[in-house]
């Protein structure tokens, strides 16, 4: 196979696993950063999630280090545990040729059995920030000077509350060292912490100022009533048939609900967040990242760093409150090169905030409308005839043949069989579900009109409003039927 990878001037042990991977052209974030590291500089990228951030750092700093030193001569900071699993996965893979060793430091595991490791002649450390702050200041860690350190996923550090830690961490590393900063946005305090702690940076921009979506994801929004969100969800999961998808959700009581809810009816679902043990978080994520479930549930903390590349669609169950958040969530699909689609459940009330959002990330957010049960059932019996046109004969298919030839004509076998199909299949639920554009464009302007005048009388109707939709919406599940699927 070749490979464009070859012009960095590379190692080439690292490049053997380059090639190894599959890696044929670097991406645009890899072939801007990676000359700049290799020239010694510290840099500051600036990149979309799913663009090879990692490879973009990991490439030319294993191939600078010496492995037969044996000491930690990388240090990578990540927000997430998981992160940091996966970093450090894909950081070993590309320096196996090397023979380069790699540890993975966070809460919650042995102290004894990670400095063990370490100890053992690691390269490489990634760890997350509270487990390496804790570990320098309490002076656990002997001789450790890496020379190149790597802080990834720097805003959602600074969401998650680490920037102090951070701060706190390079204070006891060597002031002579390479720092590389990679970030998905470029917020206030993350440009101060770049100016106070990087080395006269060069700095690698990929997204554009008014793009800070990928473009290889197409984004939808569906306008909906507060009491009809599961059955939209359900509805579009039905007729999109997504691969693998991650559903967000704002709360770790709603994600209990729509997780539990969605395996009820035959989806092959599980839920992610903060108050689920740490095993059994890695166990859903590695059953998730295996395909061994389709389909997750999660909250924005829980998902953060979740690095898989096949995720087909992204649903935003309630719209997220920020931009950044926005930006984040619909980042998990359109990874590597690979199409996605990301879709957001919007009631009229929410539109204004929805376009705000939209219009905040330079990014054309797509109205559609949810299909109607009619056209899902429609749009299945086409799916399941070219399905039974294409189905290989069974070995055993003529023995039932047989069995039933001397009762039953072909034509009503053939019958039956298709309804037998159809019956596993059954989708339930309202034939119509949320707002066309024109009905969508009056109801908003009835809202403005509404709102307006509540301001000019100083009423507070809307709030009241609300509150009724979100009652409603306590119900909107009550009389959905399990069902079986043959997925």
């Amino acid at each position: 196979m070749t490979t464009t990878f070859d012009k960095f001037n590379l190692n080439k042990d690292i490049l053997k696993a380059v090639v190894e991977a599959g890696f044929r052209e670097p991406s645009p974030v890899q072939n801007e950063a990676i000359p700049l590291i290799l020239e010694g500089n510290d840099i500051v990228a600036q990149a979309q999630t799913g663009t090879g951030k990692t490879a973009a750092f990991g490439l030319p700093s294993m191939s600078m280090i010496n492995p037969d030193e044996k000491r930690v001569q990388i240090l990578v900071i990540t927000p997430t545990r998981e992160l940091a699993t996966q970093v450090s996965d894909e950081l070993f893979t590309l320096g196996r040729f090397r023979n380069i060793k790699t540890v993975t430091i966070y809460g919650g595991s042995s102290y004894n059995r990670q400095i063990g490791l370490i100890e053992k002649g690691a390269s490489v450390v990634v760890a997350t920030p509270g487990r390496m702050l804790d570990l320098l200041k309490n002076d656990r860690l002997k001789n450790f000077t890496p020379q190149i350190v790597i802080l990834d996923e720097a805003d959602e550090m600074l969401d998650m509350g680490f920037l102090e830690d951070i701060e706190n961490i390079l204070k006891f590393l060597p002031a002579q060292r390479q720092t590389l900063l990679f970030s998905a946005t470029m917020p206030e305090p993350i440009q101060r912490l770049a100016k106070r702690r990087l080395n006269d940076p060069k700095f690698v921009s990929i997204t554009p100022k008014e793009h800070t979506t990928n473009e290889d994801i197409e984004q939808l929004y569906y306008v909906i009533e507060e009491r009809e969100r599961d059955n939209a969800l359900i509805r579009l999961l039905d007729s999109l048939e997504p691969v693998k998808s991650i559903v967000f959700c704002r709360t770790k009581k709603e994600v209990d609900r729509v997780s539990t809810q969605l395996m009820a009816i035959g989806y092959s679902a599980s839920g992610l967040h903060g108050d689920m043990e740490q095993n059994q978080r890695e166990s859903v994520i590695k059953a998730f990242r295996n395909s061994q479930i389709e389909m997750l549930v999660a909250t924005d903390v829980a998902a953060r760093g979740l690095n898989v590349t096949d995720i087909s669609h992204v649903f935003n169950f309630h719209m997220p409150f920020y931009p950044e958040s926005y930006v984040h969530r619909i980042g998990r699909t359109g990874r590597a090169g690979k199409k996605g689609t990301a879709i957001t459940l919007v009631t009229p009330m929410e539109y204004h905030s929805m376009q705000r959002i939209a219009k905040k990330v330079g990014t054309n957010i797509k109205f559609k409308m949810v299909p109607t049960l009619s056209d899902v059932k429609e749009s299945q019996l086409t799916k399941m005839a070219n399905e039974i046109e294409n189905t290989s004969l069974h070995e055993n298919a003529q023995k039932i043949l047989d069995i039933l030839g001397d009762d039953i004509n072909l034509s009503k076998i053939s019958l039956k069989l298709i309804s037998m199909l159809i019956n596993k299949n059954s989708l339930q639920g309202p034939n119509k579900i949320g707002f066309d554009q024109k009905t969508l464009s009056n109801l908003v302007k009835r809202l403005d009109d509404r709102n307006n005048r509540d301001r000019n009388r100083g009423g507070n109707r809307g709030g009241r409003g609300r509150s009724r939709g979100n009652d409603r919406n306590r119900n909107s599940s009550r009389d959905r039927r399990p069902r079986s699927r043959n997925r």
